[in-house]
């Protein structure tokens, strides 16, 4: 079994990850919360849900 070395199978460095505590989330943060790759819809979606639900559209990614 060999482990693949791109990008996409390595996991974020701490220093990337941040809970939210220490700033507002943004689009882009919700859309890393569920672990899918920031595409201009999927940003622009999250910012919809940020809208409806505020802080709490990562609560209902990470409850």
């Amino acid at each position: 079994m060999t482990e693949s070395l791109d990008s996409e199978s390595m996991p974020t460095p701490d220093h990337l990850l941040h809970t939210g505590a220490e700033h507002p989330v943004d689009p882009v943060d919700l859309v890393m919360a569920s672990g899918r790759t920031p595409t201009p819809e999927l940003i622009e979606k999250a910012r919809r849900d940020l809208e409806m639900y505020g802080a709490k559209a990562v609560e209902r990614l990470l409850p």
